[in-house]
């Protein structure tokens, strides 16, 4: 007799089949492509957690990497981090990502200053910063979008 599929096993599986969206090989053309699949990966965490979508040239995922993990508002990143991770998987291209465990996706002043940071030192390497998504339980929000790239 099998157990009852509880509710930790559908966001488990949820959360497996967002990270196989997230398989290397797929390309993205725009940021809501992978909103939902991020949404479904960090919108439950009770702790920021900031992470990178890794691409090639042709803007093809080759990984997806959590970083750094923080507390209810706020988690240390670290640039020389970002651009180590960033030469070790030979992207690219990135698309920054963090969580607010609030659920508002509103980006902070200090997400806009960390995209900033971030851009420059990782435009050092030669990698291109595409986008800052910034998830919560009511969506994600693209910095790209709004101008902040």
């Amino acid at each position: 007799m099998e157990a009852p599929v509880t509710e930790a096993d559908i966001l488990r599986m949820a959360q497996q089949l967002a990270m196989s969206r997230l398989s290397k090989g797929r390309a993205l053309t725009e940021p809501k492509q992978v909103f939902s699949h991020l949404q479904t990966l960090l919108q439950y965490h009770e702790h920021e957690v900031f992470a990178l979508l890794l691409l090639d040239t042709k803007h093809r995922i080759i990984g997806f990497q959590e970083l750094f993990r923080g507390t209810l508002d706020g988690a240390s990143v670290y640039p020389r981090e970002v651009v180590k991770i960033a030469l070790e998987h030979n992207a690219a291209a990135v698309i920054l990502v963090h969580n607010h465990p609030s659920g508002d996706p509103e980006p902070s002043q200090a997400d806009r200053t960390l995209t900033t940071t971030l851009k420059n030192a990782l435009n050092m390497i030669g990698t291109q910063t595409l986008d800052h998504i910034v998830v919560g339980h009511e969506g994600c929000v693209s910095l790209a979008e709004r101008g902040y790239l």
